[in-house]
């Protein structure tokens, strides 16, 4: 049996979280570390999601690392290849592609007492030190529906899109209507026969303030980089007073919904089929998504919105409720991931064996959505309540950079080679949030989401202002934590 390779601290996953820590980590003076990546390139989720039409909704010059600011966005929203792109040039650019095993995809991690252990598909690993940047949007969430092993056509998710099937006149049902399939819709209607887009709630959409950037703009930003920088800032501060509505009023929100209600009459005439479209919540509840192109689309002849229940899945179609078989070839789920249910709680192993899921039996929870209770050593970035329904998670991720950077030059510094956050702090963190939570749009905007798990709390978002976030994770406090 081959040695276990060694290292002082081990990076799991190559996204935007991965790589991030591993520049920082790098920049710092740390440089006995690996990243484990199970893909054979960087990209996490911008290099998993290839399916038509894939584009971030948060604006280009905030959706990039404060330290790597990119002056060559083609437009004001980026598509999702300009982001791999992104990546990997950060990636090469930065030098730390020869830290990354690529294939290495992580079976189960333990803590051994004094270092971790981890199993990967090509070979063991040990660590003092473990960083998990396996993000949420990294494994698809698949319903199981009846009688789906019976059907004889095409069958596939948004994020292992098929691009070797040619849609061209075949008749697809379209699962979910998240903010995959509303990017994916427009880009394939035209090809198809049929659509049938299979809705069970209707999401609010907002216009896309989208626009291409000008050569004479690139030019400015490559020649004095402080101009892009004060663009940064501008979008920064004006998507954070956006939080006014989702989590300190929502009243507000009836506002945006105004917008939305506008964009929806708008662009659909059909009095019938606008109102299948319309959300009976508010919004903000669930994800606000922006397309300019998603009602045209559906509005096309050769679409058909149902919105009665899947009954069954036959070797030829998809039957509903109210009895109507609907003939279909190919079916594509746009039914996003498993957000609240991550593998990896099977995968950890932390003091006495006890793995997250079971850490996690009555919800995900952590210290600054970074530090886990009973699991020394190890810190996750876009842990619970991290996420965002206004702004950039790149600013949620470089804030956790910071702060497992500080816990390390503390450790270096007090002579620690063991620390792990104390059940107290970590309760009274969480029991704040939750607090928090209760009067924000998600919670009381009349919906069920993605950002509630299965007893309806919302372990997935920050229900403040990021500056807050970035402020409480400024420096790492070892009182905090257990020390050896």
């Amino acid at each position: 049996m081959t040695a276990a390779q060694n290292h002082r601290i081990i990076v799991i996953g190559t996204g935007f979280a991965g790589i991030g820590m591993a520049v920082r980590l790098k920049q710092a003076g740390y440089h006995d570390f690996v990243v484990l990546e199970r893909a054979e390139d960087v990209g996490g989720t911008w290099r998993d999601n290839t399916y038509p039409g894939c584009r971030c909704d948060v604006p280009s010059h905030l959706y990039s690392f404060s330290f790597a600011p990119n002056p060559d966005w083609s437009s004001t929203f980026s598509p999702q290849p300009e982001i791999e792109d992104y990546l990997r040039k950060v990636t090469d650019g930065f030098r730390v592609r020869p830290h990354i095993r690529f294939g290495h995809a992580v079976e189960s991690a333990h803590w051994r007492g004094d270092h971790w252990l981890i199993h990967t598909s090509q070979g063991d690993f040990t660590a003092d030190i473990l960083l998990s940047g396996m993000g949420p949007l990294a494994e698809p969430s698949i319903p199981k529906l009846p009688g789906i092993e019976s059907f004889e056509g095409e069958v596939f998710h948004s994020a292992r899109w098929n691009h070797d099937l040619d849609l061209s006149g075949r008749k697809v049902a379209v699962i979910g209507t998240g903010a995959s399939a509303i990017q994916f819709v427009p880009a394939i209607q035209p090809d198809v026969e049929e659509l049938h887009l299979f809705q069970r709630t209707p999401p609010w959409v907002m216009p896309r303030p989208d626009r291409r950037i000008t050569a004479a703009e690139k030019r400015i930003y490559r020649a004095f980089p402080l101009v892009q920088k004060a663009v940064r800032a501008g979008i920064y501060w004006s998507r954070e007073s956006l939080v006014l509505g989702f989590a300190k009023l929502p009243a507000m929100m009836k506002q945006g919904q105004k917008i939305a209600e506008r964009h929806l009459q708008q662009q659909i005439r059909d009095p019938e089929l606008r109102a299948k479209l319309t959300p009976d919540f508010t919004l903000g509840c669930k994800r606000v998504l922006i397309s300019d192109d998603y009602y045209p689309a559906i509005a096309q002849p050769n679409v058909e919105v149902v919105t009665e229940p899947v009954l069954e899945v036959t070797p030829t179609g998809i039957v509903t409720e109210d009895g109507v078989k609907h003939e279909v070839d190919t079916i594509i789920y746009g039914t996003g991931f498993r957000v609240t249910d991550l593998p990896v709680m099977d995968l950890l192993h932390g003091r006495d064996g006890r793995t997250l899921r079971e850490a996690w039996a009555d919800g995900m929870e952590a210290h600054l959505g970074t530090a886990v209770a009973g699991f020394p050593n190890f810190f996750l970035l876009i842990g619970p309540n991290t996420g965002l329904g206004h702004s950039s998670m790149v600013f949620m991720i470089e804030s956790q950079i910071a702060y497992i950077l500080d816990a390390l030059k503390t450790m270096d510094a007090s002579g620690l080679r063991e620390v792990e956050v104390l059940p107290e702090v970590q309760r009274e963190f969480v029991d704040g949030v939750r607090s928090s939570m209760r009067n924000t749009v998600w919670t009381r905007g009349g919906c069920t989401s993605w950002y509630l798990d299965s007893e309806g709390r919302n372990t997935t978002l920050w229900p403040s202002f990021t500056f807050r976030f970035r402020r409480l994770t400024r420096h790492f406090d070892a009182t905090q934590y257990r020390t050896r």
